[in-house]
């Protein structure tokens, strides 16, 4: 008997039923953000490994989570003027600044000033001790130590971990740059290095030491990072700071003495216990020519500095994302003062104020109240409020022991 047709045919394997793919793979959270919505972390935006399209909406959203009640006796600026002040510099002429606390493991308690000179980057120096508020003080002199340059976005920065320590806003602002005045030049026509702010025959027109490929280049330096990039190019800087922590009107000098003009980066080295300590080549403002306090040689060597940069970054003394197009020579050591004068005090030669006479505010509100930095334990970002260990706590950073001994000048 035949097999029906329906047997005689080839039988084919049973249609696969098709699994029902999960919605949310096994193991893993429903309300886990994807992998582009992950906030990228702080220290690899540091390290320019991660990168952003938005650092002003990236670090002011992390700075206002991070924001302290405080008295108000206690400088703060507004996290929308900060954004504002920020944003405003945003362009090729900006003239933005930033001080930063740098609590450092290894080189300890320092303050960075950056001062932007184009719409990427910023100059940069480490001052050991801070800035000087005291026209009488007999340190009239500190040591700024010219470090890598630095991106613009830097200066918005707040942060901590075990490797590179605290950093805060200490204060931030828009600088200018004051004129020069008249001094002899040397025979290479570079201003002499001797120059004080009494030596002056009243003139305010700017040195005409600067560069002229340089002054071309600018169109006459007319902006304020114009005239920064050709003040830097004489080694003389007359600076006013207009910030949230520093009084008005607060100018100081910052130049290159002539023993550090032609100096080289150095191999990096360990600092020694006992170093002997130098006389840094620099008279003071003032007719007495009181001289710059001596400051130890090895420890200022490893200001600012990261184990960690690469060949590009040493060879061009810049950060990846920023262009040293004005000329920073790493660690060179340049002498920073209080321009007394501009800063409206007068001296006040009466009998009673002695022999040297005595740096008096001026009859017409000139000048301010004296003042010290302090160091980590007592000063506050004027951002958010916070002190060094509370950013240190935000960031999640346990136990961080600094380098001890950071001394502030207080005479």
């Amino acid at each position: 008997m035949d097999a029906p047709p329906s047997l005689a045919r080839e039988i084919s394997p049973p249609r696969a039923l098709k699994r029902r793919r999960l919605s949310v793979p096994a193991g893993k959270d429903a309300n886990a953000p994807k992998q582009d919505d992950v906030e990228p972390k702080l220290a690899a935006i540091e390290a320019g490994k991660a990168k952003i399209d938005d650092h002003l909406t990236y670090f002011t959203k992390r700075l206002s989570k991070a924001s302290r009640q405080t008295a108000p006796i206690v400088a703060r600026l507004t996290r929308e003027d900060f954004a504002a002040l920020y944003d405003g510099n945003d362009h090729d002429h900006g003239n933005h600044f930033v001080v930063h606390q740098h609590n450092h493991p290894r080189a300890g308690v320092h303050y960075d000033l950056r001062l932007q000179f184009s719409k990427s980057s910023s100059i940069s120096f480490a001052l050991p001790k801070g800035l000087p508020g005291n026209p009488n003080s007999r340190s009239i002199g500190r040591m700024a130590i010219e470090t890598r340059v630095h991106n613009y976005w830097n200066h918005l920065i707040e942060s901590a971990s075990s490797k590179t320590g605290s950093l805060l806003i200490w204060d931030t602002g828009t600088y200018e740059v004051l004129p020069r005045k008249t001094a002899s030049s040397n025979r290479n026509g570079i201003p002499s290095l001797q120059t004080t702010d009494d030596d002056s025959d009243g003139s305010d027109s700017p040195s005409p030491a600067a560069p002229t490929k340089l002054n071309n280049k600018c169109g006459g330096p007319g902006h304020e990072n114009e005239k920064l990039i050709a003040a830097f190019q004489t080694r003389y800087i007359r600076l006013r700071l207009h910030g949230t922590r520093l009084p008005d009107n607060y100018t100081v000098i910052l130049r290159l003495p002539t023993n550090e003009i032609i100096k080289r980066p150095t191999a990096r080295r360990k600092s020694r216990k006992g170093a002997k300590t130098q006389q840094i080549e620099n008279p003071s403002d003032s007719e007495n020519e009181e001289q710059l306090q001596p400051q130890e040689q090895g420890d200022e060597e490893d200001l600012d500095t990261d184990t960690d940069e690469d060949a590009q970054t040493r060879a061009t003394n810049a950060y990846p994302g920023s262009q040293n197009t004005i000329g920073s020579v790493h660690q060179r050591h340049w002498s920073l003062q209080l321009d007394r004068q501009n800063s409206g005090f007068v001296l006040d030669r009466s009998e009673s104020s002695g022999s040297k006479g005595t740096w008096v505010r001026g009859r017409d509100g000139g000048g301010f109240e004296a003042f010290i930095v302090r160091g980590r334990d007592h000063e506050r970002s004027v951002v958010t409020g916070r002190l060094a260990k509370e950013v240190e706590s935000d960031e999640g950073v346990e136990g961080y022991v600094g380098r001890a001994g950071w001394v502030g000048i207080e005479y």
